[in-house]
């Protein structure tokens, strides 16, 4: 009888989710972190890279060979290349150029194409070209943005991890919010099984730059993103997102970018607020992408 082992692909989600220990939420609350770091290509966007490129494969909308192309800051172009690189397909990824090195550098070991748009150009910028190469015949736009497979993976997985890893008890989620798509999927499922779980988003404050989140000007607004699947916005400062992610590798092991540490912010910040609670985050990636860009200097 043969051994069925598993594939690379089959890696994606079931990620661990752990407490924090010695970061002591008040009010007799409990943080529990999900470490999507832990997944193969180190981020909570593998999830929706796989999801997107395998369902369009199931609709016959694109085939091994093709060409596919995306707009990113980082995390999703990662995990797309490997996705891509799994499938057999050419990628071709769009990014500011002031993302960190160590992401640019994933992105090429998985045999991507690096395309890259000016700082002030930004993400903006980066989707208008995508869409405009794809006008051109250079390929196909899987769109994280407003392409549905991509919350249609959290509703899948990450929801439903989350409600079987804490038995039932989550009160509050709290994710940090870019393309929104682990916020919508998730918080699709988790108000499927109980309305009452508070679904809470985070953003950075005017004027802060945090990797992987956004205030997206009205006219780029994700079109998947759905205001009533999020029952309160905060603003996070970077000030506060890059000192708790420094705090959580120092004091807890946790070893994470900089909008994780926001979303644990978030998280502490709401513990103040309530009583009893199991409030879950969202760590979606892990340090090492970060250093070179200094945030963890001493």
């Amino acid at each position: 009888m043969s051994v069925q082992y598993p594939t690379i692909a089959d890696c994606v989600g079931h990620t661990p989710l752990v407490r924090l220990q010695r970061i002591q939420a008040p009010n007799d609350n409990l943080i529990l972190c999900k470490l999507e770091g832990n997944n193969p290509a180190g981020s909570v966007k593998d999830r929706p890279a796989l999801s997107m490129i395998t369902l369009a494969e199931a609709r016959g909308e694109i085939k091994p060979g093709g060409t596919l192309i995306e707009a990113t800051s980082g995390n999703t172009g990662i995990a797309l290349a490997m996705a891509a690189a799994i499938k057999g397909y050419r990628m071709k990824l769009i990014m500011p150029d002031n993302m960190s090195e160590e992401r640019k550098a994933a992105m090429t070991a998985y045999g991507a194409e690096l395309i890259q748009v000016t700082k002030a150009e930004g993400m903006e910028r980066a989707r208008d070209l995508a869409l405009e190469m794809q006008a051109a015949g250079e390929g196909r736009v899987l769109d994280q943005f407003s392409n549905p497979d991509n919350p249609e993976a959290h509703y899948r997985t990450t929801g439903p991890e989350l409600w079987e890893q804490t038995q039932g008890t989550i009160t509050h989620f709290v994710s940090s919010m870019g393309t929104t798509g682990t916020i919508m999927g998730t918080s699709r499922f988790l108000k499927e099984m109980n309305p009452e779980i508070e679904i809470v988003g985070l953003q950075p404050q005017e004027g802060s730059q945090i990797p992987g989140i956004r205030r997206w000007p009205e006219a780029y607004l994700p079109s998947i993103y759905e205001a009533a699947r999020v029952d309160r916005v905060v603003d996070i400062s970077q000030t506060d997102a890059e000192n708790c992610m420094r705090e959580l590798a120092r004091r807890e092991g946790i070893f994470c970018g900089v909008s994780s540490g926001g979303a644990v912010a978030g998280a502490l910040r709401l513990a103040e607020q309530v009583e009893g609670a199991t409030i879950v985050c969202i760590i979606c990636d892990r340090g090492d992408r970060y250093l070179s860009t200094g945030v963890y200097n001493p």
